[in-house]
Formats: C-alpha cells, structure tokens, sequence
C-alpha cells in the first residue's frame, strides 16, 4: 500500500493511519484513477447534484474517501443500467434508512437510560419503604367458603 491510503510507508517511517474519511484530500486526477470513472464525469456527477466535493482556496476539487466510495457506488448503479434520477433516489433513499438506524438506536439507548433509572427508582422506593405491612389476603377455599342461598318464594 502507499503512503497516501495509510499503509505504507514513506522515508523509512510508517504512518499510523490514513486521511480521515471526510478528509478531502484528493484531486480530481486521482479520483478518477481509483473509482474508473473519466474526470467529465465526476464533475457532471456534482453539477446534478450526487456529489459535492471539497474546494481548495483556489476553487479545486478535492475528494475524500467517502466520496470516493459514493462515486463507486454510483458507478455501479449507473453500469447495472439503473438511470441518474433513479440513482439520485437510492442515494435519497439510503441516507434516509441511515438518518432511521441513527435515530432508532437513539432512541433505542434513551428507552434502555429510562428503563435503568426507573429499575434504580424503585428499588431506592422499596428500600425507604421498609417492609410491606399491608395484611395478606389467603385464597378462599370450597370448605372455608360461605355460601347465602334463597328461596324463591
């Protein structure tokens, strides 16, 4: 591997890691190169909207490794025959379904909070309490059971 994805190494001393994935560290050139796509291409992709790269003081692209996994993907829904607007929704589509997870597990982590403090509420309740003085009803039995009958008159 090269220096730039994070396995390599570069005058002897290896790095630790790559770029962030959010890092918009590559240039157009290099974009294309690792997703197979022509650099028309990548810029036509942002003019309608799939992909907005990063920009340089100057107004250059720069890509970081989740655009590069975007164009990819899109790159492989566009190859199987599936059209850009078509495309466009699935993207649409599946950051929808990801904003969901997110928010599921969410509320997934406060429902598990609340549960963890209403079990501690009570058991602090019982503890000050004391023990239960209220009396204990027994089940009634056929034997022990009084029964009122009247006759018709």
């Amino acid at each position: 591997m090269d220096g730039v994805t994070g396995g390599g190494v570069s005058g002897g001393v290896p790095f630790s890691q790559g770029p962030a994935p959010e890092a918009a560290v590559y240039v157009i050139s290099v974009a294309a190169e690792l997703t197979g796509l022509h650099p028309q291409t990548l810029r036509t992709y942002e003019r309608l909207g799939l992909i907005t790269p990063g920009r340089t003081g100057g107004g250059g692209r720069r890509y970081s490794l989740r655009d590069i996994e975007l164009l990819r993907s899109i790159a492989e829904l566009t190859s199987s025959g599936i059209g850009i607007e078509g495309v466009r929704r699935i993207l649409e589509m599946e950051h929808r379904a990801s904003a969901l997870a997110a928010r599921n597990a969410e509320l997934q982590a406060e429902l598990d909070a609340t549960r963890a403090a209403l079990r501690q509420a009570l058991v602090a309740r019982r503890a000050e309490s004391g023990p239960n003085r209220l009396p204990v009803l027994r089940p009634s039995t056929a034997e022990s059971s009084v029964v009122v009958w009247r006759r018709n008159r």
